[in-house]
This record gives structure tokens, sequence and C-alpha cells, in this order.
């Protein structure tokens, strides 16, 4: 069967029935708001229903969200049971989430552990003794480049942590970071267990897509 045009333009990273796996571009929605439809979410699901041939409205639900500016792996389910069960496994931390960002000063160790507590307040994170706890491990791999390891899931949480640790993301002019063509911050490895079949799932970009 030819592709449809709207799968040309995804970039299916895995699929299986219970899953689909896709990379998003930076600036595009992870989900569709009252102000903009177009989404990561719009597109996907018109593509299962051209290229499948649905009827009807398709079951797809990310299991995660990207900020806007950020880019990488977004995880759906194509199934109730997998949605319910992999959102369990989020809430549990059972979900491994990689990510990486570029900043304007690299850290003085070579790796460490950040923990702040993060209010949400007016489309920006900042810390707060009213916030949330929020941890995060990064690693320094080379010059600016910082390999991240999400260990809570706040709103903003990356962005807000390394910005109040003198770290702002290039490109994420909201916390700091100096003007680019995009936020450099890429979710890039995802490891969890598939909800269904009894077996380790690994999702990682190839390294031209970091």
């Amino acid at each position: 069967m030819k592709p449809s045009d709207s799968e040309v333009n995804l970039k299916i990273l895995y699929e299986d029935n219970h899953l689909l796996a896709l990379i998003k571009p930076h600036g595009l929605l992870t989900q569709p708001t009252d102000q903009c439809a177009d989404s990561l979410e719009t597109r996907a699901k018109q593509m299962i229903k051209e290229r499948d041939q649905k009827p009807g409205n398709v079951f797809l639900h990310p299991i995660h969200r990207l900020d806007r500016i950020v880019g990488g792996i977004v995880l759906f389910a194509k199934t109730s049971k997998a949605l319910s069960r992999l959102q369990a496994a989020m809430r549990s931390g059972a979900i491994d989430r990689i990510y990486h960002a570029r900043v304007t000063t690299p850290p003085k160790k070579k790796e460490g552990r950040l923990i702040d507590t993060l209010e949400h307040a007016h489309q920006r994170a900042k810390v707060s003794p009213n916030g949330k706890r929020s941890e995060l491990i990064y690693r320094h791999l080379k010059e600016n480049l910082l390999e991240i390891e999400l260990i809570t899931g706040r709103y903003h949480q990356i962005r807000a942590q390394l910005a109040h640790h003198g770290m702002p993301i290039i490109g994420d002019t909201k916390y700091g970071g100096p003007k680019a063509t995009h936020a450099a911050l890429t979710h890039v490895k995802m490891r969890f267990d598939h909800p269904v079949e009894s077996r380790k799932v690994v999702l990682e970009l190839e390294r031209e897509l970091r």
C-alpha cells in the first residue's frame, strides 16, 4: 500500500499493535489546543486513519508530552490497555527518559543530581518553597552537551532547573538562553516494559537526529 501524505511527513521510530513512537520536530505541539489544531497527535491520527482505512475516530493517546520547543521521542498508546498500564508505569517512575541538552555554561562537576521545588505559574516554572519536588540527574558528555535523566516529570522541569543552576539551554529564551533556530533540548531515549508483552522496549534516536 502506498504511504499517505501524512505518513510521509511523520518519522516513525517504533510501532506495534499497542504502541506508536514518533519523532516530534522542535516547534510542533504534542497535542492540539484551542488555539492550534496542528500537532503530532493530530498528524498521527490522520496518518493511521488513512493508512489503515479506519472508519470513525482513531484511538491514540500520548503517554507523555514534550513542550512545543522540545524535539524527540513521543510515545503513544494505540489501545486502552496499553494506555492505562503505561500511565501507571509513568506515575511509578518505571519508565526511563533520557534527554540531551546543549547549555550556555557546562557544569563544574562531571555529573550530579539536581533537586529543587518547582512551582507552575503563568506558563512557566520557578523554584519556590511552595513548589513540588523536582529531581533529575545530569552527566556532562562533552563541551556544552549534557545528558539528562528525569526522575520526576514536572512542568518545564529540565528547562527551569538547568536555568536555575546557571546552565540555561541554548535557544530557550523563556529561561534565559540565547536565541537559536530552536531550543537545544531533545528527548533521545526511553526504556520501559511493554504494557502487554513480556519484554523490555528500548527506543533511541540515531546520533544524527540528536
